[in-house]
């Protein structure tokens, strides 16, 4: 991983067209900007995390699973 530190009005360049800029820091937090191609996603990591989740429950479970859900409750 690389880090980074940056002040107010700097940027990172990621790429040839990806430039990630910091905006504002203060106690909360700082703000950043991101340019990229409209095609290229620029989601938060929580938000990717919370679809995938999502993603996965509205599946169900396996049915191996349910399988050995079975096996474990059969006499």
């Amino acid at each position: 991983m690389l880090v980074l530190r940056r002040r107010v009005g700097e940027s990172v360049l990621i790429g040839d067209d990806i430039e990630i800029e910091v905006l504002a820091v203060s106690s909360q937090g700082a703000k950043i900007g991101v340019r990229a191609p409209r095609q290229t996603m620029v989601l938060r990591k929580e938000l990717k995390l919370t679809q995938e989740q999502n993603v996965k429950a509205a599946r169900g479970p396996a049915p191996a699973d349910l399988e050995r859900a079975i096996q474990k409750i059969r006499p």
